[in-house]
């Protein structure tokens, strides 16, 4: 089971809205955000352990999204998702900071597991503090 609140912030509307359905179904707390600008305001207002980040937004780059959301608070997750091929950017973010890439299309049970990884190494890491 997933304690973990988790953040979408995806530019594609369609695909952010399935992918937090198909989470809550799960008894997963999930919001969505579909620019930079609007995942800041929403990272403040839900306070997420994950964020699941796109890689390529119009307004900003998930890599300086990255930075900003480890910035502000390390203990935050964040599985990048990237697409067209790009592995090269995944393993760029993973260097960054990211828990993990995942590539569009998304599957949902590789997701989840990563989730649950995640979310495994957040709770471990709260008790070690």
């Amino acid at each position: 089971m997933i304690d973990s609140k988790v953040l979408i912030i995806d530019d594609e509307v369609e695909f952010a809205s399935t992918l937090c359905q198909r989470l809550r179904l799960r008894g997963i707390e999930t919001a969505e955000a579909h620019s930079g600008a609007d995942g800041g305001a929403k990272i403040e207002e839900f306070k997420p352990d994950i964020i699941i980040l796109d890689l390529k937004m119009p307004d900003m780059n998930g890599l300086d999204m990255l930075a900003e959301v480890k910035g502000r608070d390390p203990q935050v997750e964040v599985i990048m998702l990237t697409g067209h091929g790009s592995t090269a950017s995944g393993i760029e973010a993973m260097e960054k900071g990211a828990f993990d890439y995942i590539m569009k299309p998304v599957d949902l049970g590789e997701l989840l597991n990563k989730l649950e990884q995640a979310d495994q190494k957040r709770s471990e890491t709260q008790h070690d503090n």
